[in-house]
Order: structure tokens, then sequence, then C-alpha cells
């Protein structure tokens, strides 16, 4: 064979290596292209983690997270920490694949669909909004839940906001009465605060008719109801209501950046302390969570896992549980970390009382 050929044939050879280098080449980089693509691209998911915990007995950036005036206040110790959950994803904070194959991995996260966490339809400014009024709710709850149960009068104007139409109240208040006192019987209560109306309504069986005693157009009407059941044998009206109290003493709480209902628990118990003489944790440091209503009653929030891990993280070493988020609760707690079943402010006040005396061997858990 002519050296010719030989070379023709060697130069075909490396044509064909070369063109199909540069086919690979570009293959993978058009591969990696549409991966990265991929990765960073939004996804209708959102990412959730343990976010930073708060001491409610101590300060933000030097300024007290909760401060009383007005009364004797007394001196705390330990922490009384409120838990908090990042969020990422939904209108404004969207997520890419990459964050949500992290989040899979990464056992302190939770991966869920976008709208099983936000609304999709309610917008980053709409969510702020809601959530911060949440807040506000939230530490108007814990003031009255707190000073009510250390025997404050906490007195308040209840103007009907509406009526639940499944009620008797429906069609017969209106919008803008203002409750002035209740009769069952022959036995007529002023109103002159919410626990007042609440301490009738407890003792009253469902399907008793009262009067309700309201205040329209500055003129007085009597309006007949029949109660409802609660859910717990106790009556309840029906009526939706806006309370303006009037503190007898002043209670500020500051904290910024953070929104929703669910560090009503841990306020309160901050309010008792430093009114309460004593120090209720004894040095211990207690993490919880929970919404409470006026009344003291503590309800359930989301994400308890994680923030049974912020808590874990931060140093706690007994964490509050509502009574209602328990089988979750117990799936997942961190190693040391004492979980304590709570339904109510006396109930919470009684355990952390518990901690902070060493009394930890019957405190109901989970």
């Amino acid at each position: 064979m002519s050296e010719l050929g030989t070379s023709v044939r060697r130069r075909r050879v490396l044509d064909r290596i070369g063109t199909r280098s540069i086919t690979m080449t570009v293959a993978g980089a058009a591969t990696l292209g549409l991966l990265l693509v991929m990765l960073l691209s939004p996804v209708p998911y959102a990412v959730q983690g343990a976010g930073p915990t708060f001491d409610a007995l101590g300060s933000v950036e030097d300024v007290e997270l909760i401060s009383v005036s007005g009364t004797q206040t007394y001196p705390t110790s330990g922490e009384l920490l409120l838990t908090t959950v990042t969020t990422a994803g939904g209108p404004g904070f969207p997520v890419d694949a990459g964050s949500v194959v992290r989040g899979w991995l990464d056992p302190g996260r939770r991966v869920l669909p976008v709208e099983a966490v936000i609304d999709p339809d309610v917008t980053a400014q709409e969510q702020d909004r809601i959530a911060q009024q949440q807040m506000t709710s939230s530490q108007e709850n814990a003031t009255v839940a707190a000073l009510t149960s250390l025997g404050y009068e906490v007195p308040a104007e209840l103007t009907i906001v509406g009526a639940d139409p499944s009620m008797s109240a429906d069609g017969v208040v209106r919008e803008g009465d203002v409750i002035t006192a209740i009769t069952v019987g022959s036995e007529r209560t002023d109103v002159p605060s919410y626990q007042h109306l609440a301490d009738v309504l407890a003792s009253t069986a469902p399907g008793t008719a009262v009067t309700l005693e309201v205040r329209r157009d500055g003129e007085t009407a009597d309006l007949e109801l029949v109660t409802s059941d609660n859910g717990t044998g106790s009556s309840v009206l029906g009526v939706f209501l806006d309370a303006d109290f009037t503190y007898p003493v002043d209670v500020h709480i500051q904290i910024d950046n953070v929104g929703g209902p669910s560090a009503g628990t841990m306020f309160a118990l901050g309010i008792v302390d430093e009114l309460t003489e004593g120090e209720l944790t004894g040095g211990h440091v207690v993490a919880g969570t929970g919404t409470i209503d006026i009344q003291g009653a503590i309800g359930p929030i989301g994400g308890i896992t994680l923030k049974m891990h912020a808590a874990e993280r931060d140093g706690a070493e007994y964490f509050l549980v509502p009574a209602a988020n328990c089988a979750e609760a117990v799936q997942d707690v961190p190693r040391g970390l004492g979980v304590v079943r709570v339904s109510s402010l006396a109930e919470a006040r009684d355990a952390v009382e518990a901690i902070g005396q060493d009394r930890t061997e019957h405190l109901p858990t989970c």
C-alpha cells in the first residue's frame, strides 16, 4: 500500500475521532446546561426548615422582647424559647429544583407541595400582612390570658362583627352591636369583659334560651337567642366579636420579622414569669409553641418537629407541645429533649414550675 493511501486513511480516522469528540463535548455541554436550567428553575414546592428561636425573657438587639410597666415586676432566669419555622416557596419566594433535592436529602428540612403550605393565589405582600395580623392577635390573646390568669380584670368592649349562619344569632344580631349584658333564666349578668361572657356561657347548657342585651345605635336592645354547643358541652352564641381591651398594666411585646400565631403560649408564659415573684424556670431552658386564645386554651400549630429541632439546637432541655400536636411530635423527637404535653396556659405554667423545681417525673408527655 502506498504511503499516500495510508496517509489519507489516517487523516479520515482522525477526522472521524475529532468530529466524534466535538459532538460528545457539545452534547455533554448541552446536557449540563439543561440540567443546570432544571436545577435553577422554580418548582411548585415549598421547603421548610428549623428557624431561629427567641427568648421571651430576653432581648433582641438590646430591646426587651417583653416589657411590663405600671405594676411590680420580678427578676427572671433561664430561658423561655419561642420557636419558628423558615419557609421558602410560593409567590415572591420561589424555590428551585436544587433546593428541593437538598431538602429531600436533609433530615432537618421538609419538602411539601406549595399549596399545602401557602395559598398560591395569595401574594407575598398579602402573606406578610396576614402573618403580621396573626402575630398581633397572638400577642393580644397572650396578654389577656396571662393577666386574667394572674387575677387581673381586663375590661373589654365586645362588638359584634358577624354571626354564624347556622346558629340562631344569624339575622338577629347586627354588625356593630355592642354586648352589655346577658340574661339566663332570671339571672342577668353585666358583661364588662370577655371573661364575664365566657364564664356565663361555660356554665350554660347548649340549647338554652338567653337574652343578649346590646347597645345599638345609641339605644339598648334585647335580643332573644338560643345557644349552641361549642363541642365540649358548653354554650356559644354563634357571634363573631371584635374585642377592644383596656389593659390594667402596660405590656409591650417587641419582635420583628416573625409572623403567625404560634408564639402565643410562650408570650403568655413570659408575661406570667415577669409578673410572678420567684423565677419560673429555675434557670432551665424551656422551649415551646402553640396558639393561645384569651381564655388560655392552647391550640395546635404547623411544623412541630422542625420547631423541636430548632429548640434542641439552641440548648432547650424541655419542649412544650400542644396536646393536639402530640401524635406528630412523637415521630421525630430530638435526642435529649424532654417533651411535655400542654393544652392550657395553666398546664403550661404548672409544667414550667415543675421543671424549675426539678420535679419532672410526673410531667405529662405525648
